[in-house]
């Protein structure tokens, strides 16, 4: 489950001095001051309190078929962007998405394994997409019309109810409001109930926070408001969309969890299975090497200015979080300098 980033309760006053040049990239890692609201080390990557477990559920071994379902209205270039990403982390040819590639990021997600000894698939497929421009549901949905969103939808769409290999990502535009969206989440995971769609399926919600709290769940591509103009600002969106950019990362940390506790019964810390602490919020802000205490890692900058660390299909960059590994008991991501 994505919890809102713990960078939105801090003020952003300075950046790292330490520049280093990398063909027409730069490196560079924005720096935060402490953390005044909390006392969490989960952006640190420590392992000392972590106690990630497995807890003898399913994970997605077999190949994972993404149903894409675009609730809203949204641009060709938004979904375009959104679907690059996904495809990426099938992309395993570094001709076709250099290192460090979102394909490489995935490989992190790929070490988790259920009782077999069967890995998550790294055979991800868009396998299909719907899209419910006519707000079916109305334009404010909770977390159980979610559910009726999905219902709708695999009866209305050409892609099945895939209750083998199916994951369904729910996808709503700028204008619609979720519950809990942009106050405790900017993401979730869950799973159907048979009495709301027929079967259990693996399902996510991410919501674009462009227009909503783009400071809350596009950060650090937007920060807070009350900042004004007592630090360096945003950071440039890979992509130029505040709101899609934002949710890129988003997408990636549910859908790690997603493939790790699918029914909310495998990889998790704690003892509260309706509230679990899962392999992505353990490294929520964190993307790349050095981060912690304020950072958010060390990152790219191209010869745009905008901001990135990983690579994907068709020229594509993106920012992503990094993902809790179970081998070196530690946040990994690809372009870890260490």
């Amino acid at each position: 489950m994505s919890i809102l980033p713990l960078s939105i309760f801090i003020l952003l006053t300075t950046t790292a001095a330490s520049l280093q040049t990398l063909n027409t990239n730069t490196f560079v890692n924005p720096k935060l001051p402490p953390i005044t609201f909390t006392d969490s080390k989960k952006n640190e990557g420590s392992s000392e309190l972590v106690n990630l477990r497995y807890h003898m559920g399913p994970v997605l071994s077999s190949p994972i078929n993404i149903y894409i379902i675009w609730y809203g209205k949204w641009a060709p270039s938004q979904k375009l962007t959104i679907k690059d990403f996904i495809r990426s982390i099938s992309t395993t040819n570094h001709r076709a998405a250099p290192h460090p590639s979102v394909s490489d990021w995935w490989k992190t997600v790929t070490l988790y394994t259920d009782q077999t000894n069967a890995n998550i698939s790294g055979n991800i497929l868009i396998a299909g997409e719907y899209s419910d421009r006519k707000y079916s549901h109305g334009t404010h949905l909770t977390r159980l019309t979610v559910q009726d969103v999905i219902a709708t939808s695999v009866k209305s769409a050409p892609f099945p109810v895939d209750h083998k290999n199916g994951v369904y990502l729910v996808l709503t535009s700028g204008d619609v409001t979720v519950q809990d969206f942009c106050r405790a989440v900017c993401g979730f995971h869950y799973f159907t109930f048979p009495s709301k769609v027929g079967y259990t399926l693996p399902y996510a919600w991410v919501g674009n926070s462009g227009k909503q709290c783009p400071e809350v769940c596009a950060y650090p591509f937007a920060v807070p408001g009350y900042m004004g103009s007592g630090g360096p600002g945003s950071l440039a969106p890979p992509n130029g969309d505040v709101g899609v950019d934002g949710m890129i990362s988003v997408i990636g940390h549910e859908l790690a969890e997603l493939s790790s506790n699918p029914l909310v019964n495998a990889w998790y810390a704690g003892e509260d299975p309706t509230a679990p602490t899962e392999i992505g919020d353990l490294c929520e802000g964190l993307y790349g090497s050095g981060g912690g205490g304020g950072y958010i890692g060390q990152v790219m900058k191209d010869g745009s200015g905008r901001t990135f660390n990983m690579n994907g299909r068709r020229g594509r960059k993106f920012m992503v979080q990094w993902i809790w590994s179970p081998v070196l008991k530690a946040c990994s991501g690809p372009n870890a300098l260490d």
